[in-house]
């Protein structure tokens, strides 16, 4: 069967338990399809970075998918019949990693991804919330 991932974003004002009722979902959709869920990862409420659909932040999740193409696209069906969520991709993948992703790795569970760095603004000059210090005088025009 091919392999895919899968990675769906739903609404802020979502629980973590009714992501993962989503989820569960979704997998008993790829289960009666003769299919299944190598894994999933929830990578947390994340800022977006631009509104949709009235959503600054979404809950971000990944499946990776082992099942034949018609029940992935019966899941992507469900996906889009579901109004709680606002975004979805899925990609073919040649083989599914056994190694957790990117996200997971740097921690995904953080909200915005900044924390760690004084206040999300290390290493852009001036705008660190420091003092400004004096401005170099201009000389009068001729």
């Amino acid at each position: 069967m091919p392999f895919y991932e899968h990675v769906f974003l739903a609404r802020q004002d979502l629980t973590t338990a009714q992501v993962e009722t989503l989820t569960e979902g979704f997998t008993k959709v790829l289960a009666e399809g003769k299919g299944q869920v190598a894994s999933s990862e929830y990578w947390g409420l994340r800022t977006l970075a631009y509104r949709i659909a009235k959503n600054r932040k979404a809950h971000y999740v990944m499946l990776n998918i082992d099942a034949p193409a018609a029940a992935v696209a019966e899941m992507e069906r469900q996906v889009g019949l579901n109004e709680d969520i606002i975004r979805s991709m899925t990609i073919r993948v040649d083989a599914l990693s056994a190694e957790p992703s990117a996200m997971t790795r740097r921690g995904g569970d953080r909200e915005g991804g900044r924390e760690g760095r004084e206040g999300g603004r290390e290493g852009r000059g001036d705008r660190d919330g420091g003092p400004r210090g004096e401005r170099p005088r201009r000389e009068p025009r001729a």
